[in-house]
Formats: C-alpha cells, sequence, structure tokens
C-alpha cells in the first residue's frame, strides 16, 4: 500500500469526539449567569444585580467541532441568609462538583473576599480547577494584576489563570478552548443543536422572575420566587399562566405597581424575551399570592421546584 492511500485513508477515519462537564461557581454577582450565556451563545439563565438571582443547577450545551462542553451554572454559594432556601442553594452547589471534569472558579479580577474564599474551600482536590478573573473590562491597572495573580497561586494550585472578560467574545473563544483541553474522549451526551437540558416551561418561569427581579430592584427582598402553573402550545402560540409568590402583603403591592402597570410590565418584558427565545407568539397571564415564610418550608421549596 502506497503513502498516498494511507494518508487519505487516514484522512477519512473520524475524529474522536470530547464531552464532558464544566462547573461555573463563585460567589453570587461575579457574572457567572453572564459567562454561561456567553459561552453557550444564546440566553439560557437569567441575569440580574440582584444577588442570588441563579437558584437552579442548568446545563447550558455547546457544540463545537467534535467537542460538545456541557456547562453547569450553579447558584452564588450563600453565606448571608440561613434558611431553608440558602441551604437547598449551598447543596446544589456541593453537589455539582462532585462529577464534573472541570471547575472554573469565578471571581472578580483583582478582588478576593471572605465571601470568595468559603466558595474555593469547597472546591474538589481531584478535579482540575481554572481561576476566571472576570470582569476585566473594570480593571483601570492592568499592572496590579500580576501580584493579584501570585497572591491567587498561594491560596490554591489552579490548573490555569485566565483573565477576561465574559462580554467579549475573543475571551469566550479563547476560554473555550482552554476547556476543551480538559474534557474526555468520549461520545456525546446531547444532540449537536441542543442549548441547554432544562424545558421551556422551566425557562419561561425564569424569565419572568428575572424582569420581576429586574423591574423591583433593591425594593422587593430575595424572598420571591415563581411557579408556572400552566404551559401549552398551539402550533407556534404557547399559553403560558404563572404565579409569583411573595412572602407579605406588602411585597405584593410592589409587585403588582401602582394601578397594576409595574405587574404589566413584568408581564410585557418577559413575553417578548419568551417570543424572541421561540421565535412564536406568547400568550401570559401573570398572578401574585402571598405564601408567608415559603423560603424556609421545605416541603414548600420541594413543591416550587427547588432541589
Amino acid at each position: 500500500m502506497n503513502s498516498d492511500h494511507l494518508a487519505a485513508t487516514a484522512g477519512a477515519l473520524p475524529t474522536a469526539t470530547r464531552c464532558g462537564y464544566i462547573a461555573i461557581v463563585g460567589k453570587p454577582n461575579v457574572g457567572k449567569s453572564t459567562l454561561l450565556n456567553a459561552l453557550v451563545g444564546a440566553k439560557i439563565s437569567i441575569t440580574s444585580r440582584k444577588a442570588q438571582t441563579t437558584r437552579h443547577r442548568i446545563h447550558g450545551i455547546r457544540t463545537e467541532g467534535a467537542t460538545q462542553y456541557i456547562f453547569v451554572d450553579t447558584p452564588g454559594f450563600q453565606t448571608r441568609h440561613d434558611n431553608a432556601l440558602n441551604r437547598a442553594l449551598n447543596r446544589t452547589v456541593v453537589a455539582t462538583l462532585a462529577d464534573v471534569d472541570v471547575v472554573l472558579f469565578v471571581v472578580e479580577a483583582g478582588r478576593f473576599d471572605l465571601a470568595d474564599a468559603k466558595v474555593l474551600a469547597l472546591l474538589p482536590s481531584n478535579v482540575p480547577v481554572l481561576l476566571v478573573a472576570n470582569k476585566l473590562d473594570r480593571v483601570h491597572r492592568r499592572a496590579e494584576l500580576a501580584p493579584w495573580l501570585r497572591s491567587m497561586q498561594d491560596r490554591h494550585p489552579f490548573a490555569e489563570f485566565f483573565p477576561m472578560s465574559a462580554r467579549q467574545a475573543r475571551d469566550v473563544q479563547r476560554l473555550l478552548a482552554l476547556c476543551e483541553r480538559y474534557l474526555p474522549q468520549q461520545p456525546w451526551l446531547y444532540e449537536a443543536d441542543d442549548l441547554t437540558d432544562r424545558s421551556e416551561r422551566f425557562l419561561a418561569g425564569e424569565l419572568v422572575r428575572e424582569k420581576l427581579f429586574r423591574l423591583t430592584g433593591d425594593e422587593l427582598p430575595y424572598g420571591a420566587t415563581v411557579v408556572v402553573d400552566r404551559f401549552e402550545q398551539e402550533g407556534q402560540l404557547r399559553r403560558i399562566a404563572a404565579t409569583i409568590i411573595v412572602e407579605r402583603d406588602s411585597h405584593k403591592g410592589m409587585v403588582i405597581g401602582e394601578g397594576g402597570e409595574r405587574l404589566k410590565r413584568i408581564g410585557t418584558e418577559a413575553r417578548q424575551e419568551m417570543e424572541r427565545l421561540w421565535g412564536g407568539k406568547v400568550f401570559l397571564e401573570l398572578w401574585v399570592k402571598v405564601r408567608s415564610g415559603w423560603a424556609d418550608d421545605e416541603a414548600k421549596l420541594r413543591a416550587y421546584g427547588y432541589e
């Protein structure tokens, strides 16, 4: 057999596929969900300035070339409030770390505090951890990063250091290439065009909660959630009914707003986001109910979908 034939045969062999789980962890508000959306290339995790926006473990899937990346977005590890909700969120973080191939530990570039340290203490010793120094665009004196990175190296044996901005497409592509090195050669676990393991029903509730948090700002305490009561699809039309759960009557008034204007705006913005995401019409009904103490009630947490 001549060398030309050997080369042609080798070129015809299928490329070995890679697939693996990549956990994204960090304290609240370091940009984990923004990073997940950038890595997946689509909005599957909600964002807001309010701490504890992410409350569920969400798999974001990106398939590029022969590699399938399964990113696991986790809630920010909670240290400020000790209630059943936060204990459930923290259990989610710890459980996620038990079975991944690589961890992205996200911090703000140039900063590290006690909340960061508490998350760092949870990281497994048998899994490679990449330090992702996010929000690099906010660092005005880049020369100060070198000593900070050296101090971080003393805190943990990080496999890689990666200063970046999740809003820069070039940085996101570089991070993807870095993650690929740590993923095992194995078959893909999802279809090539899958973006998440979560259902449209779940995403509908999350988008309502995002608009709720964004449009109430600091007025509404974090003890609010959204339950999707009905999700029906007729062709390209989706009919959705959801209930916003709050802990006090005063919170209900905040959500509804004067003359119902705030609730109407929450519904309008959530509906528009859903229509952009799914490319079809959405009919959305929203209600607001008071369920006192739900965030410290294990049975209610399970009923509302918390792990």
